[in-house]
């Protein structure tokens, strides 16, 4: 476990952040607050800038980056003798960065995994991945972080609320107190799968959201699709043996909220674009970060077909994203549906 004197801020514990995107950098901006950190991002140009100008030109480029945050290509580097690393890749990443990485993590460090997403090959949520690459003795020590949290926000120190879920909850606690700041406050928990899960499928409801305001369809919709997302979110994790308050909670209707009706949301706005007329390549083509969602929608729809929970708004994106229906047609699709009972 983590050393407790973190509590009073009185070590500065070795840090690693994985990934030079926009989360890795204002999380490794953050850390250096308490602690001395090494970020890794793959392009030299990006760890040239970090260390000579500290800024990152790629990502958040108007950030200043304190001189605790240094920057590396070498994975190796990064994370050797590092007590925490945090992995804020993209999710689709994830399992080639940890396997590169597995063998250089010390013995006692604690893992942060800050992507929210299900790995689109295999339908594996995130704790899966990290438990099939990960040797044995390490397979417990990682904490899942999730909740309503834009990057940009984070940066400029707004009041954020995030939370911290492990199936050791020591570990929650121990990064809890390590990460945790005035105006960066995280809370504990122990349902990992729900957290996962909120933080997965909120994406993909942010785009269906978000292709239904794209086509002006109103504020009645956008609220009615929401409630109706946060419904399947449920139906899924409590199908995977998640606890169904945890989706009431900061990684469930938070995030959901956050990236459903927020300006800085990256999947909401592949849902505007879609409704506006783009092209889905053409979306991605221009955004120049990764939009979880779009690969996420696939896996949570192959996942829930295995699983046969049903989740009609995640299949009715799914065939808008493949080009087999009309983003006009949405709504027809939805709200044709046979009547039920809403709690069904």
């Amino acid at each position: 476990m983590l050393d407790p004197r973190v509590i009073l801020g009185a070590v500065s514990i070795p840090t690693a952040v994985l990934g030079g995107g926009s989360f890795g950098t204002c999380l490794a901006v953050m850390a250096a607050r308490r602690h001395e950190v090494r970020l890794w991002a793959r392009r030299p140009d990006v760890v040239e800038a970090i260390n000579r100008e500290h800024r990152n030109p790629a990502h958040l480029s108007d950030l200043a980056l304190p001189d605790e945050v240094t920057a590396t290509t070498d994975l190796a580097e990064a994370v050797t003798g590092r007590e925490i690393v945090i992995v804020a890749v993209p999710s689709q990443a994830t399992r080639q960065v940890l396997e590169q990485a597995a063998a250089h993590f010390a013995p006692d460090v604690v893992l942060v995994a800050a992507m929210k997403g299900i790995e689109a090959e295999t339908g594996l949520r995130m704790s899966e991945v990290f438990e099939e690459v990960l040797p044995e003795a390490l397979r417990k020590r990682v904490v899942f972080l999730s909740g309503p949290s834009f990057a940009r926000e984070i940066a400029q120190q707004r009041p954020t609320a995030v939370t911290l879920a492990s199936t050791v909850e020591s570990y929650a606690i121990s990064v809890q107190e390590s990460l945790s700041t005035p105006w960066f406050r995280c809370y504990s928990h122990d349902d990992v799968i729900g957290v996962e899960i909120g933080g997965a499928v909120k994406n993909v409801v942010a785009i269906a959201v978000g292709l239904c305001d794209g086509l002006d369809m109103g504020l009645n919709a956008r609220a009615g699709l929401m409630t109706r997302g946060l419904r399947e979110m449920t139906r899924l994790g409590v199908d995977l043996g998640a606890n169904p308050l945890t989706f009431q909670g900061l990684s469930g209707m938070g995030d959901l909220v956050l990236t459903c009706t927020g300006d800085l949301s990256r999947n909401r706005r592949v849902g505007l674009e879609l409704g506006q007329g783009r092209s889905l390549d053409q979306i991605l083509e221009d955004m120049g970060e990764v939009a979880e969602g779009v690969k996420t929608t696939y896996a949570v729809c192959e996942l829930a077909e295995r699983r046969r929970v049903e989740m009609p708004i995640a299949f009715t994106l799914r065939e808008v994203l493949a080009g087999r229906i009309a983003p006009r047609d949405v709504a027809t699709q939805l709200l044709t549906r046979q009547l039920r009972n809403e709690l069904s």
